[in-house]
């Protein structure tokens, strides 16, 4: 549960970083992000494994370049799912989740590394 809510904070926190680097991905509020972290972590895990599936062709032939569209629209789709979280034109839909997946791996990997306890607390309660 920790673990958990660590991980969409991250998320949140790259979602903001994101809004100020990123031309065209706008954040109006902190409970948005959060919001639209949740929203990207649901469209990851339903929808991308099912988008992956079917582009594999393509996937392949461009040797893996397809990925990056098929983040781009997952990153969309979770912006128009969430109001307050917009992605609008190329740049934003394509370098969005370029930079959310760079931030959010220095983040995880701070919170792992300053509160290593956390990890282990909640490992050691789910046993």
């Amino acid at each position: 549960m920790i673990r958990s809510a660590l991980t969409v904070l991250a998320t949140a926190l790259s979602l903001l970083v994101i809004d100020l680097v990123v031309p065209g991905v706008n954040i109006a509020t902190f409970p948005a992000a959060l919001i639209a972290a949740i929203a990207l972590g649901l469209v990851n895990s339903g929808v991308k494994p099912v988008l992956s599936l079917l582009s594999l062709p393509l996937n392949f032939l461009t040797l893996g370049g397809f990925s990056l569209i098929v983040n781009g629209l997952c990153f969309w789709l979770a912006s128009l799912l969430v109001p307050g979280f917009t992605a609008s034109g190329l740049v934003a839909i394509i370098l969005g989740p370029v930079v959310l997946s760079f931030v959010n791996t220095f983040l995880s990997r701070y919170f792992s590394e300053k509160y290593p306890t956390l990890a282990s607390d909640a490992k050691g309660a789910m046993e």
